[in-house]
């Protein structure tokens, strides 16, 4: 049986490899549809009735939710259009090793992004969703270990007020550089 944290790690370095290949540009696009997903669910967490009421009392609706929003963000963040500005400008390049280098961190980046947040649901809905993932017992050291890195996980650090600022900066920045 494989742990949690070495799946965790196996998804970081495979989405670092690919951003090696896609270009910063193009991942950063995928680290704001990440921002803008968390920012959604703690939207519709906290004002809309039917979520905060409903889907909190069942916590198997509640990760399929959180899990759809993200996915579908994420996968429109990679389905990124080629932008012909983006094509064009020598600033964002991939032939540079610089430009390699930074795509490799933001993929790394977009893979504790991602996968973190969606291990994070799951710890949330208690594993009750996923049948073949098994929480360990509550008392041995493996639990232990996935707690301090649940504790890491974006959806517990992007909580308000620090998500609203997160999505401002995310919308700066695309004024500045990509428009």
């Amino acid at each position: 049986m494989i742990s949690l944290h070495v799946i965790f790690w196996m998804y970081i370095i495979l989405f670092a490899i690919i951003g090696a290949m896609r270009g910063w540009a193009k991942e950063l696009l995928v680290t704001f549809s990440v921002i803008l997903a968390v920012f959604i669910m703690t939207v519709l967490e906290s004002f809309v009735p039917f979520v905060k009421d409903v889907l909190a009392s069942k916590p198997d609706a509640h990760f399929w939710v959180r899990t759809s929003v993200l996915a579908a963000l994420v996968f429109f963040g990679y389905q990124s259009p080629n932008i012909s500005r983006l094509a064009t400008n020598n600033r964002f390049a991939r032939d540079r090793v610089q430009d390699i280098l930074l795509g490799l961190f933001m993929g790394a980046l977009n893979g504790y992004l991602v996968v973190g947040s969606f291990w994070w649901f799951m710890a949330d809905a208690n594993y009750a969703t996923i049948k073949f993932i098994e929480m360990p017992p509550i008392d041995s050291e493996r639990f232990l270990l996935l707690q301090s890195y649940i504790q890491r996980m974006p959806p517990e650090w992007l909580q308000p007020p620090v998500i609203y600022f997160a999505v401002a900066l995310a919308f700066v920045f695309v004024l500045v550089v990509f428009l």
